[in-house]
């Protein structure tokens, strides 16, 4: 978080900060919309083994209620913000460390979403970030289909 990338996305608006209590670090991705959703990633092992998680209430100090979760209208944006997956607790990203297990094709399928420890943490939020700025995100309450 002390890389000069991190600290840019911050000035520019597209996450901030809110706290870290190690392993767990609380960062907010500002959406289009300007929502902010607030993930908690798990980051054990960081920076070589990838973070993991998925939006979280800070206040209720639980996983964010599904239906506060983005929505999507069947492309991206519903893919990764999978609320039948992991329990809420980790994000249908190749980058995800809980993710990744058992989805070997991603390797070959999505190289540049693969876990980068160079790249770091700036990595899963930019990848988040563009999701929530993408023409599939809708902001909760989600639409009926």
């Amino acid at each position: 978080m002390a890389k000069a990338t991190f600290r840019l996305g911050q000035t520019e608006g597209r996450w901030r900060l809110i706290g870290v209590t190690w392993p767990f670090v609380l960062i907010a991705i500002t959406a289009k919309d300007n929502h902010e959703y607030v993930l908690r990633l798990d980051c054990a092992g960081y920076p070589q083994t990838p973070p993991t998680g998925g939006p979280w209430d800070p206040d209720q100090n639980a996983v964010l209620a599904f239906e506060l979760w983005p929505c999507g209208r069947g492309g991206r944006v519903t893919a990764v913000f999978r609320t039948d997956w992991k329990n809420g607790m980790a994000l249908y990203l190749p980058c995800d460390r809980e993710s990744i297990l058992g989805h070997d094709n991603w390797r070959t399928e999505m190289p540049s979403k693969i876990w980068r420890p160079s790249q770091g943490i700036v990595q899963y939020l930019e990848l988040v970030h563009e999701l929530l700025h993408c023409r599939d995100y809708s902001p909760p309450p989600c639409a009926a289909a």
